[in-house]
C-alpha cells in the first residue's frame, strides 16, 4: 500500500474533514485553529495524496464562493460487524460516515458469504482501513484475556471469512451499543449514562464524561458477575444474576404460570401483556422490578443520571414503567428511557469505532 506521507497538520485537517463529512477551507481553518493559507497548502497536500477531493462549491453571505471538499478515493472505507449468536449484521461506511452498504442475516453460518459480497462491492472505494467486530464476550484491552474467551472471539472472527491481513479489531457488543447511544441515540446530550441491555443475556455499557469505561480487564459493565443472590441463607453463584434476568428464565417462569397458550418467545409474552392478559402482566411487572433492582444497583455505584434500556426485552415499552418505579423507590432521581436505536445500536456503534480506527490508520501512514 502506498504511503500517504501526510504531516501532522495535514493529519489534523484530514481528521476534521472526516468528522464533518464535507467542509470548505475556511470551515476547516476554524475547526483546526489554523490560518487559511496554511489550510490551503494542507488541502493541496491531501488532494495530491488522494485523501481529499473537491465535491462542489458554496456561496457565502458576501456572495463569494468557496470550494467544498470531501474525502478522496485513497481515504478508503471501513466495515462494522455485529457478530451475534443468532444474527449477524454489518455496515460499510466511508471514513466520513456515508453509508456504502449494509446487510444482515438470521443464519450466522452464512455470514461469510454476506461479508465477502459486501467487501467485493466495496472494493472500488479504496483500501479497507479497519474492521470492527462486535462480540458478546469481554474484550481485553491488553489482548491477553481468559484463554477460553480469546478462543471464542477468535473463532467468531474467523467465521466471517475476512481477507488475510485485514485490520480487524474487536469490541464488546454492549459497549458498541453504548457508543452508538452516545453518538446518535438517547445519550447524545448527556455526559454520563449507562446503556443496560436486557435480553437473552444482560450487560451494561458505562459512559462517564462522554467516554466509554472499559476497565482494567475490559470487563466494566459485566453486571452478570454481580454477586447474586445476596442473602444470609443463599450464597451468591457466578453469573446467577444473568440466569435470573435473562429471557430464558423469564420464559421458563411464564410457561410455568401460563401453560395454555405458553409463550414461546419474550416478544410473545409481551404481546399477551399488551393485550391485557393478567398473568402476562404480572410476570412482566415482576421482571421490570427485577431489572429496576439492577438499575438501582448501578446507580448506587456510578450515579449516571440516565439509564438507557436496550436488548430484546429491555427495549419493550411495557418494561420501562416498572423500572422507573423501582429506581425511584431505591435510588436518587435518574431518568430511564428506552433505546432510540433498537436492534441496530450495536452495529452502529461498531461503525463509529471503525471510522475512528480507519482515521487512525490513515494518520499512521504518514
Amino acid at each position: 500500500m502506498a504511503k500517504s506521507g501526510i504531516g501532522d497538520r495535514a493529519g489534523e485537517v484530514f481528521a476534521a474533514l472526516a468528522a464533518a463529512g464535507q467542509a470548505t477551507r475556511p470551515q476547516l481553518a476554524v475547526a483546526c485553529g489554523l490560518s487559511k493559507p496554511t489550510v490551503s497548502l494542507v488541502m493541496a497536500e491531501l488532494e495530491a495524496a488522494g485523501l481529499a477531493e473537491r465535491s462542489g462549491s458554496s456561496s457565502g453571505a458576501t456572495g463569494r464562493t468557496a470550494a467544498v471538499y470531501r474525502l478522496g478515493p485513497r481515504a478508503g472505507y471501513v466495515l462494522a460487524v455485529d457478530r451475534g449468536s443468532t444474527q449477524v449484521a454489518l455496515r460499510a461506511t466511508t471514513l466520513g460516515g456515508d453509508l456504502l452498504d449494509e446487510d444482515q442475516t438470521s443464519r450466522p453460518a452464512s455470514a461469510e458469504t454476506m461479508v465477502k459480497a459486501v467487501l467485493r462491492r466495496g472494493s472500488n472505494r479504496g483500501p479497507l482501513r479497519a474492521v470492527v467486530v462486535a462480540v458478546s464476550d469481554v474484550v481485553s484491552p491488553s489482548g491477553r484475556g481468559e484463554p477460553a474467551t480469546m478462543a471464542r472471539i477468535a473463532a467468531a472472527v474467523a467465521a466471517l471469512g475476512l481477507p488475510d491481513g485485514a485490520p480487524v479489531h474487536t469490541e464488546n457488543n454492549v459497549n458498541c451499543a453504548a457508543i452508538a447511544e452516545l453518538a446518535e441515540g438517547a445519550g447524545r446530550d448527556h455526559d454520563s449514562f449507562v446503556f443496560l441491555q436486557v435480553g437473552v443475556a444482560i450487560g451494561a455499557g458505562v459512559v462517564l464524561g462522554r467516554r466509554l469505561v472499559r476497565g482494567a480487564s475490559g470487563a466494566a459493565g459485566e453486571v452478570a458477575r454481580l454477586a447474586y443472590p445476596w442473602a444470609d441463607d443463599r450464597p451468591p453463584v457466578r453469573d446467577a444474576l444473568e440466569a435470573r434476568l435473562g429471557s430464558r428464565e423469564l420464559l421458563r417462569r411464564a410457561r410455568g404460570r401460563r401453560p395454555d397458550p405458553a409463550p414461546k418467545t419474550a416478544a410473545a409474552l409481551f404481546a399477551l401483556a399488551e393485550k391485557g392478559d393478567p398473568v402476562a402482566l404480572d410476570i412482566v411487572a415482576e421482571h421490570a422490578e427485577a431489572v429496576g433492582n439492577l438499575a438501582a444497583s448501578i446507580c448506587a455505584v456510578v450515579d449516571p443520571g440516565l439509564i438507557v434500556l436496550g436488548g430484546g426485552v429491555g427495549r419493550n415499552k411495557l418494561l420501562r414503567p416498572g423500572v422507573v418505579a423501582t429506581v425511584g423507590r431505591l435510588s436518587w432521581p435518574t431518568d430511564v428511557v428506552v433505546s432510540e436505536l433498537g436492534a441496530r445500536a450495536t452495529v452502529l456503534g461498531a461503525a463509529h469505532l471503525a471510522r475512528e480506527r480507519g482515521i487512525q490508520a490513515v494518520l499512521a501512514e504518514g
